[in-house]
């Protein structure tokens, strides 16, 4: 490794570390250290190096702690991703989308009974889906900016309206590299949370303004194909929010408003994230408390809990994904995670159960 500020990155280490051992080879520096207190001096010496253009990994082997140094060079991102435009333009195209699904949906609903003018609601339910989508990725964001990581705007999915769900969700890229486990958890943790809280939200006052219908009504609704048996399936939390205003359970027909609807697929949207599979925002975090090995069984597990649930779609689209990149790696992929991280994950599954689109069939109706 040949460059004329080395000697200052070899100062630098040997500042921050108790250094026991110095080997030079053609492409790295690599120092064995002897400190036990690594985890904040490593995080400390990782964001000095990345201003310099170097990357540092801590690592065990030997039967010791070693930090290698390499040059680094950030990964180019595609021109259309690079673009300050292209969040822009993606979010213009899902606001159009969601509002024409929004007015669809309002007019096809006001078909069978009155719940608003179909302008007006296709507004609250782009406020509504985007609102649940938006907090979830300036959760992300928030929490990047605490641990002074860099990230792009988010990048808004478009997806199918009318025929199918509106947007595919948003995601953000970092523009840095991870420091430990603990960082990597804490982004991931932060935007599911975030949009759940949204959800739920707007998931109670979906539930108190859904119209209900008489059941000799629905019948004969439901026999001139005007109205649908919803069965894609209904998360625990949506069941609650009924529950709150006695709706729902067995003899009582909701309507599926776009309101509903707008908290269904923030619900699935967050299911989907909370998954431990390959680089979701629930794969991160059993990432960093599983290890890579048992991550990967987790992956395949989480694509198991799809097919179960006939996403075999999204199934098929991880298996694809993590055969390709199985996942992020930190710098630090030595440091533990804390106990409160742990428990939290604990929490995380929890949350996952209760967002699932479960199928009426998959566990005893909880009503009366």
């Amino acid at each position: 490794m040949e460059d004329a500020s080395q000697e200052n990155i070899i100062s630098l280490v040997k500042s921050i570390f108790e250094v026991s051992d110095f080997t030079k080879t053609e492409f790295s520096l690599e120092f064995r250290i002897e400190d036990y207190d690594f985890k904040s001096k490593f995080e400390d010496l990782a964001r000095k190096l990345e201003n310099r253009s170097y990357a540092g990994k801590l690592e065990e082997m030997n039967g010791g702690r070693y930090v290698i140094i390499q040059k680094f060079s950030p990964k180019k991102q595609r021109r259309w991703m690079s673009s300050s435009w292209t969040p822009r333009i993606l979010f213009a195209v899902v606001i159009s989308f969601v509002m024409i699904d929004g007015y669809y949906r309002t007019s096809g609903t006001n078909s069978i009974i009155e719940i608003g003018d179909p302008l007006e609601m296709a507004g609250v339910y782009t406020l509504s889906l985007l609102g649940i989508l938006g907090i979830h990725e300036l959760g992300h964001i928030i929490a990047a900016k605490i641990h002074r990581l860099k990230t792009t705007w988010p990048y808004f999915i478009p997806g199918l309206p009318v025929i199918g769900i509106p947007t595919f969700g948003a995601f953000i890229q970092s523009k840095g590299l991870t420091i430990n486990r603990e960082i990597l958890f804490d982004v991931a943790i932060a935007g599911p949370i975030a949009g759940l809280v949204i959800a739920v939200i707007v998931s109670i006052y979906g539930a108190y303004t859904a119209p209900m219908l008489e059941q000799d009504i629905a019948a004969g609704l439901f026999a001139e194909s005007k109205l649908i048996e919803w069965n894609q399936g209904e998360p625990l939390l949506m069941t609650a929010s009924l529950a709150l205003f006695g709706k729902g359970g067995e003899g009582h027909e909701v309507i599926m408003t776009p309101v509903m609807f707008a908290a269904w697929i923030g619900f699935l949207i967050t299911f989907l994230n909370l998954l431990p599979a390959w680089q979701l925002d629930g794969g991160h975090m059993a990432r960093t408390l599983l290890g890579p090995k048992l991550h990967r069984y987790a992956t395949f597990g989480s694509m198991a809990i799809l097919v179960l649930l006939n996403y075999w779609l999204m199934a098929m689209l991880i298996l694809i994904m993590s055969s390709r990149n199985p996942g992020a790696t930190p710098l630090d992929d030595i440091s533990p995670l804390s106990r409160n991280r742990k428990l939290a994950y604990i929490g995380i599954i929890g949350l996952a159960i209760l967002c699932a689109p479960l199928p009426s069939d998959f566990l005893p109706n909880l009503l009366p």
